[in-house]
């Protein structure tokens, strides 16, 4: 009886439940929608009603606490304890002793850089240290241009592109370099640096197939990390090697059906060794495999060829077979700032996704300007400029490489950054290693400017390693850098030289330097 008094009540119950939700606006369309979702689809009703029963025990269960008594109470000598334990670890790794002496004897100049450049000491020297090949510094056409930009649009634009840091001599810049090259379009960055850095994350993503050459630069190498795509490296300037990765990537895909994007990084003229690439041979081998190149002409550009375009026009190459150009502004053109050059949907695609140049503030008008008018300047006589630059370039080499006994030149004979790396028999005699040639060439380096003329050394040495690159073991060869400009005579530029080889002959043959005697020819 009582069972039955219960069913009764619950019958009841049940029924007054339904008639007070049928009162409910809405509660029609409802039912309606679980009795069709039943008869249709059981197994979704049935996460539905899990579904519903997770959400009310989710709002029903208690709030987390974040009180004092959730923690592990530390009487104040424990907390003394632990912070007196506590060693934060450094902000960067602790000098080396080369660096160490680097940084002690490292001039610092006053004034303009120019062929001759005074020291903080008093002192003029023979600037061979800086990019200034062709002396635009100098050049009264360039500075009065840049002062009255200077005076027109300010210091800075305050702003990012596509903002309003974008000024009408950006977009000039833009369309001189785009001519100049013989591209559809061209993009300018802030940085030169971040330029090349930027744009290969823009293109190549998680999944991608980059191929680069071992010795590619630091700022290349930084693009490859961010990009998080899969890094295949060949042996440098080995383009037999490129093409056996190339058949081994391409051989992969076709045997797991899966199709990504291919591209080739690499550099017009190497930062790491002076060399020259082979670009005939590079778009052959992009042709025939279906990749793309990203080429970065950071140190070609305004250098090579018969008016400087860079390497397509040295290598006889249409621009336009390159996908993406990559070069700077702050080398020859005495400028700043980067720029990528290639198809106007290469170029577009950056404006939104490279990350230097969203959010970065726009290049400053002066530099945009510069930069164009040192464009202007080399196409109006190149005779005057590269002629001149090159010629001191033969000059400077006729002294160094084949007279020394030390060192010879990896540099490309177009180059005018000569890298002077010690002989193989040299270091195989002596058994050197890579700091102690390192110590060696920085000597040198003193001893040129004890006899005022300064040079550097290659500073490579950190983008060999840390990088978190996979599989790849290059290491770039300690040099010393001469940086050849046409603001010197031809005298100069040979007095300069066999400044430089009676220097390094100096050093190699100073009492506790010369292990094993000198090399034999």
């Amino acid at each position: 009886m009582e069972l039955q008094e219960l069913q009764t009540h619950l019958t009841e119950w049940l029924n007054e439940a339904i008639t007070a939700f049928q009162k409910v606006p809405g509660s029609a369309v409802l039912i309606r929608y679980v009795r069709s979702s039943y008869q249709n689809d059981p197994v979704r009703s049935a996460i539905e009603l899990v579904l519903v029963i997770f959400f009310i025990r989710y709002l029903m269960s208690p709030a987390y606490s974040t009180s004092k008594q959730n923690f592990i109470k530390l009487t104040d000598a424990e907390i003394d304890e632990l912070v007196d334990e506590w060693i934060p670890e450094p902000l960067v790794p602790n000098m080396t002793v080369l660096e160490e002496m680097e940084a002690e004897r490292l001039p610092v100049l006053v004034g303009p850089t120019g062929p001759k450049s005074k020291l903080s000491n008093g002192r003029t020297v023979t600037n061979l240290a800086s990019y200034n090949f062709y002396n635009l510094n100098a050049n009264e056409q360039i500075k009065e241009k840049a002062i009255q930009t200077l005076r027109t649009y300010g210091v800075g634009p305050c702003g990012p592109p596509q903002f309003y840091g974008t000024q009408d001599v950006h977009m000039r810049t833009e369309a001189d370099i785009a001519n100049y090259l013989g591209t559809e379009g061209c993009i300018v960055y802030a940085q030169a640096f971040s330029t090349i850095s930027s744009v290969i994350p823009a293109f190549c993503k998680r999944g991608d197939i980059i191929v680069a050459d071992r010795a590619v630069n630091y700022s290349i190498r930084r693009g490859l990390e961010i990009s998080r795509s899969n890094i295949k490296w060949y042996e440098h300037n080995d383009l037999d090697d490129l093409e056996r990765v190339m058949q081994k990537v391409v051989a992969e895909q076709a045997r797991g059906k899966k199709l990504t994007r291919r591209f080739i990084v690499t550099e017009a003229l190497f930062e790491l060794t002076g060399e020259m690439n082979d670009l005939p041979r590079l778009i052959e081998l992009k042709e025939k495999y279906k990749f793309r190149i990203i080429l970065d002409e950071t140190w070609s550009f305004g250098v090579l060829g018969r008016t400087g375009r860079g390497l397509t026009e040295a290598q006889n190459v249409d621009p336009t077979q390159v996908d993406m150009i990559v070069g700077s502004l702050a080398g020859p053109l005495c400028a700043g700032g980067g720029f990528c050059a290639g198809p106007k949907d290469v170029v577009e695609h950056q404006r939104l996704t490279a990350a230097s140049y969203t959010f970065s503030a726009a290049l400053p008008a002066m530099l945009a300007i510069t930069a164009s008018e040192g464009l202007h300047v080399i196409q109006e006589n190149p005779e005057a400029t590269l002629g001149v630059c090159r010629e001191n370039v033969r000059l400077m080499r006729a002294q160094l490489d084949p007279k020394s006994d030390w060192v010879v030149c990896t540099s490309a004979p177009e180059n005018p950054i000569l890298l002077l790396v010690l002989k193989p028999q040299v270091v195989e005699a002596r058994r050197l290693t890579v700091e102690d040639q390192e110590r060696l060439l920085q000597e040198a380096a003193d001893e040129c400017l004890a006899n005022n003329i300064l040079v550097t050394r290659l500073k490579g040495g950190p983008i060999t390693h840390h990088m978190g690159l996979k599989d790849n073991v290059y290491t770039a060869t300690p040099a010393l850098k001469v940086c050849v400009t046409s603001g010197l005579s031809k005298k100069e530029t040979e007095k300069a030289g066999i400044a430089i080889r009676h220097a390094i002959t100096k050093v190699m043959t100073k009492k506790g330097n010369n292990k094993l005697g000198v090399p034999t020819a």
